[in-house]
Parts: structure tokens; sequence; C-alpha cells
């Protein structure tokens, strides 16, 4: 019955069988406020618990570390980058995470490559407390080359609105904190693809200073903070998830007028990889750090008098600079030397 829809290159029997194996995904992410199961038409979410609540969402998308995930045909750890990747957004708002939906868009479908990214997706989701409520898979032979896919996250958190946290006390004397990141995460990978290249031969290589081969640095989920800043969010004034555009793009983006984010570069241990994509691909130090986190996964800013009870609670944590006044036009300022 469906041989001509086949024929144009949808094949309705893999989306049948993805399907299943979707469902044994989502149905371990369900939190009690979920009503209904899965394959309905929209994701049911009762709302409780909350005095004056206030939503925040978040989309986002993995970007060309696909690219790497499709050459080494590996694709369990796609779906956490996503998940983490909202999850950390949100969080700088004080968001807690509530419910997740996907949007998975390929050439052909691949039930079990399907399967893998949700599952995932899942993992991910079970690790916060979120809930998988919904997504779509779409085949779309003659706009997705092949094998090829997309995927993209949309993500629904909620904070009591005396709880918002959006940086507006942040001031000069404050202290900056640094955690560190996981590597790339999913972030400056187009550029990393032209200096490596893609092929699984490229990536197979194994690289001495980073003690693995080269793809499986790349494909390091990018990491999610949740868990262990959310017991700290009454210490902290404002919080930055360094992304693309790095420090330099994404740090302001929480400051208030007049003050500047000076940072010691010398504080915290560089990765190896970030040294081998500036040697291999000769990117200006000034590139680097407008291009990738440099190490630095999520900024915190606080009053002095809270840094100390903050690090002390995340070891990896640590004083990177401190809030001054504004210096000429410049938002943000790292010192190397």
């Amino acid at each position: 019955m469906t041989e001509a829809y086949t024929k144009a290159g949808v094949n309705i029997d893999s989306a049948s069988r993805a399907a299943e194996l979707i469902a044994r995904h989502v149905r371990s992410t369900l939190r009690p406020e979920v009503l209904g199961g899965f394959g309905f038409f929209g994701g049911l979410f009762e709302f409780k618990g909350y005095r004056q609540p206030v939503l925040v969402s978040s989309v986002d998308g993995v970007g060309t570390k696909l690219k790497i995930a499709s050459a080494l045909d590996r694709h369990d750890t796609i779906g956490i980058d996503i998940v983490n990747h909202c999850v950390n957004d949100i969080l700088t708002g004080g968001a807690e995470p509530l419910f997740f939906l996907d949007y998975i868009a390929m050439g052909k479908l691949v039930p079990e490559r399907v399967g893998a990214v949700v599952g995932g997706l899942a993992r991910a989701c079970r690790e916060v407390g979120c809930a998988l409520i919904g997504g779509e898979t779409a085949e779309m032979p003659g706009l997705y080359a092949g094998e090829d896919y997309d995927l993209a996250g949309f993500i629904i958190g909620v904070v009591e609105k005396d709880g918002i946290i959006q940086g507006k006390t942040i001031a000069a004397g404050d202290s900056i904190i640094g955690l560190p990141s996981s590597g790339l995460h999913t972030n400056g990978y187009s550029l990393v693809r032209k200096v490596f290249g893609e092929t699984r031969q490229a990536l197979a290589v194994y690289c001495p200073e980073l003690g693995k081969t080269l793809g499986e640095e790349l494909l390091t989920p990018h990491r999610c903070y949740y868990n262990q800043l959310k017991p700290l969010l009454p210490l902290i004034k404002g919080m930055a998830h360094i992304t693309g555009g790095g420090l330099i793009d994404n740090v302001p983006r929480v400051l208030p007028g007049g003050i500047t984010a000076g940072f010691d570069g010398r504080s915290w241990p560089v990765p190896p990889i970030f040294h081998l994509i500036q040697e291999r691909g000769k990117v200006a130090q000034d590139e680097m750090y407008r291009v990738f986190n440099m190490g630095i996964g999520m900024v915190l800013f606080c009053s002095t008098g809270n840094a100390g009870q903050i690090t002390r609670a995340l070891p990896e944590a640590k004083v990177i600079g401190e809030v001054v006044k504004q210096e000429e036009k410049k938002r943000v300022v790292i010192r190397q030397g």
C-alpha cells in the first residue's frame, strides 16, 4: 500500500520501527506531571507546585558536530549534547528543566540510528529529571543527502519569579568563577573539520596529547551543570553558558552596564584539544577565544563573600577573574601575562 511513497524515498515501515524504538526511551523519562502516554498529538504536562511560576524556554541544535558522528557512525552521544546544551541555557536564568522535545530530520530514515540518538536524549533527560515529552522524526529525501540528518531540541523550564537570575545585581568587585568544560561541547566544529578533516581515517588518528583518538575527543558530550549548581543558585548573581562566541560574546549577555568582566587567562588550564586546533590550524589567539570555550563551560558571578562557599562545594570550580568598572568600550578583558 505504500509502494509509491517508498519509491519516492519515504519508508513508512521504517518510521513505524523507529517509533517503537523511541517509545521505550521516552517512557523512561516521564515525570508524574506528564499526562497520557507516548504517541498522542501533543504532550500534556500538568503544571503545579509553584507560587509565581515563570516559564523559561530555549531551542538549539548540535551544529556540524553531527558530521563527526556520521563519519564515525556513532550516534549515542549527540542526543546528550543537545539536551545538556539546552538545560545549561535555561539554568542561567535559575530554571528547573520540566520537559524536552526533539526534531530529527534526515534523508533516509534508519530506525537504529534514530533509536541511538533518542537513547542519548533520554539518558540526559533522566539525569536532570526532565521529561522527554515529544518529538518529530522526518524523512525528507531531496532536502537531506543520503543518510545526512539534523537534530534540534526544545526545552521548557520553570523558575519562581523571585528566584530569576539575570545578572542585574552584578557589580564591580564581584568574583568570577569558572566551571571547566568537557572539551569543545557543541561549538566550533566547522573550523575543526576544516583543520583536521572529517573522514573516518582522519578521526581515527591517536593523539598522544589527548590520550585518545581525535574522533573520541571530538564526540565527548557537552557537559551539564544543572545538578551541581542547583543547590548553589541563591549564592549566584549571574551565569553565562559559554557556547558559540566564547567568553567574548557570551559573558556580556549577562552583564549590566558600566562594568567589565576581567579574566586572568592563566588561572585555568586550557585543554590540549584547543592547543592542537590552534597549532594545526594556525588560528590566532583572539579568534580562539571568540570561537571556542577554551576550557570554561559556565561562568558564575557572585559576591566575594560567597566565592569561597561555591568553590568549596565545587572542587573543579576556580575563581578566574573579577568584575571591574568598564574599561573603555570593552565588556570582556582576558589577560594572558
